[in-house]
């Protein structure tokens, strides 16, 4: 297939994520302050929008307390920096299970809450764009399911129009946009739809470049989309995202390395992704340029 490459590029920069990599590298932020710090120093660096997790700041482990966001979010605003903000509503749907025979209760590890809670954080703070995963899928880490029904993802996309939040679908596997195309046909998920097409991940779709096409090419054509991938590819799926057509996501979310042996900042992860956007003779546009593209607008978080 002719290549359709995409001359005008945005960079989400996903500061830090939900995974056990809090003690893996000393530049994966913990405390609102770094998670806000970082993805202001990401944002200087050419990243358009921010995808922001919190973490409990002593421990590093993934945390859904609307306080942390709303510390995160009032941070990055007033910090002055023009960026995008993005928050996610992955958490929450976490089911976990006791080995394989206890299999008619959740394990005590488990985090499930209902979809007022889920989106709890995003009502409040008011960000531009919110993530949706729209898909039930295992995931390898801590053996898990990525818990996300038909119901609860009509439930919860309803709540983040009437936030007036634009949402940005995940997809972790061709499935996931099949559901995503009849959210939108229903009317749930409104124009201008937002992907992001996550590869790689245990047990979604591989980061083949197969794959990857298949997943391209079940997204609709007046659909905005971006990808990513983890580790060492995270890079390598820069070029290819813009080759065939999207936009990119890297940050420590996704990968922990610059190179071999040597730690990233999520500054320098970007600053990496600009260089080969711009090698591939595309240009990175701003904030203000997605803003226009998505219709989004930049609000204050509700009163406390």
């Amino acid at each position: 297939m002719p290549l359709t490459m995409n001359r005008e590029v945005f960079i989400t920069c996903a500061v830090t994520g939900s995974g056990g990599t809090q003690d893996r590298s000393p530049h994966v932020p913990r405390s609102p302050e770094q998670i806000a710090k970082s993805a202001i120093d990401a944002a200087k660096a050419g990243a358009a929008i921010v995808h922001c997790h919190v973490r409990d700041p002593e421990t590093g482990r993934p945390a859904r307390d609307p306080a942390l966001y709303r510390e995160v979010t009032e941070r990055i605003r007033d910090s002055g920096t023009d960026v995008v903000l993005n928050l996610t509503a992955g958490m929450g749907g976490d089911l976990l299970f006791d080995g394989t025979e206890a299999m008619n209760r959740m394990g005590p590890k488990s985090d499930m809450a209902g979809a007022a809670e889920r989106v709890a954080h995003v009502v409040e703070c008011r960000p531009e764009i919110c993530t949706l995963d729209c898909g039930t899928m295992n995931f390898n880490e801590a053996d898990y399911v990525m818990v996300n029904t038909p119901g609860m993802l009509r439930d919860m996309a309803r709540r983040m129009v009437a936030s007036g939040t634009r949402i940005e679908i995940e997809a972790f596997d061709t499935g996931h946009l099949w559901l995503a195309k009849a959210l939108a046909d229903e009317g749930i998920i409104p124009d201008p739809v937002l992907v992001q097409l996550c590869m790689g991940v245990p047990w979604g779709a591989p980061d083949d470049l197969n794959t990857f096409m298949a997943m391209v090419n079940n997204v609709p054509s007046h659909w905005f989309w971006s990808a990513f991938a983890l580790g060492r590819h995270q890079m390598p799926y820069v070029a290819a995202a813009v080759l065939a057509g999207g936009n990119v996501r890297v940050g420590l979310e996704d990968n922990l390395w610059l190179d071999k042996g040597v730690l990233a900042t999520n500054a320098q992860l970007v600053e990496r992704a600009v260089t080969i956007i711009s090698n591939l003779g595309a240009r990175v546009i701003t904030p203000a340029e997605v803003r226009a593209k998505l219709k989004l607008e930049k609000r204050a978080p509700l009163a406390k």
